[in-house]
C-alpha cells in the first residue's frame, strides 16, 4: 500500500549497508539498521493501543531512538508530536490535551514527574532515552523487525507542531505528509545534497529545523549523519574533517566565531553552512567569512510551512537578506490592512503558497481562516521588503514573537505569569538584541502603589513554570511603561531605548 512519506523517504532504504548515522558513542548505524529500528518501534507504539490517525505526545532527549520514534510513526500512520525538552509539566499538559495525544514518551528522568499528569489525562506513559535500558528500548528490542507501513496518501497528517502568537493559546500547526516531502525535494536540490554528503547535526530534533530540514533531507539525499546530541565546540571541531555540510542556528556561529580554533583549514572539507531559526546578525556574516573563508546561507522558514526561502546556492548570499522563495513557493509581499502587494522596498506582511504551506491549525477553524486565505495564501506575520535584486529582507514581525537561539518566545505567556506576582501592577517582555542568541526576552516591570517587587522571589516562579529558554535575560522595573494616545505600550519604544544593553562595544 503507498504511504506517501514513508515511500519516498524511507523505504528505499530499507536493505541499504551505508552509514546513516554516526554516533557520539563512535558506533555507525547503518540504513538498514534503522530501518529495523524504526520497524520494531513502530510495532510497539500499535501494541500500546495507537491507530491510524493518533496522536503520538514525544519529548524525550535526542538520539537514534528519538528519530527512529518519528520514522515510525510516519510507517504506522501516526500523527507525531515533538514537544521541546525544556518544557515543564505544567506546560506539556496543555499540548497533550489538546491534541488529544494517547500516548506520552518521555525520558526516563521525567517519567516520576509526569506520573500525575498522565493519570490526571488518563494517558498512557512510556519512557525513552539514550542509555538504552528505558521501558520503550526494551520493548523494542522484543518487538519484530518487519512493520508493513499503513497507506497514507499526500494530504493526510505526518506530524503536529504547537506555535504560538502573542495572545490566546498555543496553536498546532498540522502537517502533512506532502507537505514535508514536497520542502525536503526543494532545498535538496536548492542546496546540493547527495548520498556524498555529510552533515554534522547538533540541532534538537523536536523542532522543524533539526528534524524535518536537516533529517530529511539526508534521508531522500542518502546522505550520512554525524549526529551530536547537542552543540558542543569540542565536539564540532573534532567532527569538522569528517564533515561536508552544518546547519545551525546563530548561536553556533557566534560561538564557533569565538574560538581560535576557527580557520579556514579546519573548514577545509565543509561544502555548505546553512543558518535560519533567527536572524543572523550581518556581522557574524562578515566575520565569518573572514574567519572560515564561507558565507553562511541563510533561509527563512516557520513552522506552518518549513522552508520559504533561501540564499542562493550559487551566487551572492547577501548579508541581512534571506534570499529568494523556493522554486515551487509563492511569495507576495503585502499592506496587513488591505492585502494589497506593495512595491520593491516598500515594508509589508510575508505572505507565501505553495505544496509546503500547513493544513491548518488542530481543532481552531476560525484561527485558520484569519491567517491562511481561500486562495491558499498563509498570512505569516512576518515583516519584510524585497530590494530591487529581488532579496528578501526581514525587517520585524507584526506580532511580538521572539527568537532566541533559535527557539521562539511568545511575550505574552510570560507577561501574563509575571502580572500574577505580588506588588506587579503590569508587565511588558521584548525582545532585545543578543550577540549570541539574536534576541533575548528582557523583562520591564511596574510596581503596584506603595509595594515592592521581589526579583528573587519572581525569578524563583519564572523557572518553576516557564522553561529555561523563556527566562528574562533581565527584569528591569520601571516607574510607568511608556504608551501612545490609545493606551496601548509602545514596546518599540522599549527597544530603541535598551536594545544595546547586551553590546559587547
Amino acid at each position: 500500500m503507498p504511504n506517501h512519506l514513508y515511500d519516498s523517504l524511507f523505504a528505499p532504504h530499507a536493505q541499504k549497508d551505508s552509514a546513516f548515522m554516526h554516533l557520539p558513542s563512535g558506533d555507525v548505524l547503518s540504513y538498514a539498521e534503522f530501518m529495523n529500528l524504526a520497524a520494531r518501534v513502530a510495532n510497539v507504539l500499535v501494541g500500546l493501543g495507537l491507530e491510524v490517525g493518533d496522536r503520538l505526545a514525544v519529548q524525550v532527549e535526542k538520539s537514534e531512538f528519538a528519530l527512529a520514534l518519528y520514522a515510525a510513526c510516519v510507517q504506522s500512520g501516526i500523527v507525531y508530536l515533538p514537544l521541546n525538552t525544556a518544557y515543564t509539566a505544567q506546560e506539556l499538559e496543555y499540548f497533550v490535551q489538546n491534541s488529544g495525544a494517547k500516548v506520552l514518551v518521555c525520558d526516563a528522568s521525567k517519567a516520576d514527574d509526569l506520573t500525575p499528569l498522565s493519570a490526571k489525562l488518563g494517558i498512557k506513559l512510556t519512557t525513552l532515552d539514550p542509555s538504552g535500558t528505558s521501558q520503550l528500548q526494551k520493548a523494542a528490542m522484543n518487538a519484530s523487525e518487519y512493520f508493513n507501513p499503513v497507506e497514507r496518501g499526500p494530504d493526510d497528517l505526518a506530524a503536529i507542531l504547537y506555535t504560538s502568537g502573542t495572545t490566546g493559546r498555543s496553536k498546532g500547526a498540522m502537517i502533512s505528509h506532502n507537505n514535508l516531502l514536497s520542502n525536503a525535494r526543494s532545498l535538496c536540490a536548492a542546496w546540493r545534497f547527495d548520498e556524498r554528503d555529510v552533515l554534522l547535526h547538533a540541532l534538537p530534533v523536536f523542532h522543524t529545523h533539526g528534524l524535518f530540514v536537516a533529517t530529511n533531507i539526508m534521508l531522500l539525499a542518502g546522505g550520512a549523519m554525524i549526529f551530536l546530541p547537542k552543540f558542543d565546540l569540542d565536539a564540532i571541531f573534532a567532527h569538522l574533517p569528517r564533515a561536508t555540510s552544518m546547519m545551525g542556528v546563530p548561536t553556533f556561529y557566534t560561538r564557533l566565531l569565538s574560538d581560535a580554533r576557527l580557520t579556514k583549514e579546519a573548514c577545509a572539507h565543509i561544502r555548505l553552512f546553512v543558518s535560519g531559526s533567527a536572524p543572523l546578525l550581518n556581522e557574524t556574516h562578515v566575520q565569518f567569512q573572514e574567519r572560515a573563508g564561507h558565507a553562511i546561507l541563510e533561509r527563512y522558514g516557520m513552522t506552518e510551512t518549513n522552508m520559504n526561502t533561501s540564499n542562493p546556492y550559487d551566487g551572492e548570499r547577501r548579508p541581512g537578506t534571506v534570499g529568494f522563495p523556493l522554486a515551487d513557493v509563492e511569495l507576495k509581499i503585502t499592506d496587513p490592512q488591505t492585502g494589497h502587494p506593495v512595491g520593491d522596498g516598500e515594508i509589508g506582511q510575508i505572505e507565501v503558497r505553495g505544496a509546503n504551506v500547513f493544513q491548518g491549525y488542530w481543532k481552531m477553524p476560525e484561527k485558520t481562516r484569519e491567517e491562511l486565505r481561500e486562495d491558499g495564501f498563509f498570512i505569516t506575520g512576518d515583516l519584510a521588503r524585497r530590494d530591487k535584486d529581488g532579496y528578501i529582507h526581514i525587517v520585524g514581525r507584526n506580532k511580538d514573537l521572539i527568537i532566541s537561539g533559535g527557539y521562539n518566545i511568545y511575550p505574552k505567556e510570560i507577561e501574563t505569569l509575571l502580572d500574577e506576582q505580588e506588588g506587579v501592577e503590569e508587565s511588558a517582555v521584548v525582545g532585545l538584541l543578543h550577540p549570541d542568541f539574536g534576541e533575548t526576552p528582557v523583562a520591564f516591570l511596574v510596581s503596584k502603589s506603595g509595594a515592592q517587587i521581589n526579583q528573587s522571589e519572581i525569578e524563583k516562579v519564572i523557572a518553576d513554570h516557564l522553561a529555561r529558554f523563556k527566562h528574562p535575560k533581565r527584569l528591569i522595573v520601571l516607574e510607568e511603561l511608556p504608551r501612545n494616545t490609545m493606551g496601548k505600550v509602545q514596546k518599540n519604544l522599549l527597544r530603541e531605548q535598551y536594545n544595546k544593553l547586551f553590546s559587547k562595544a
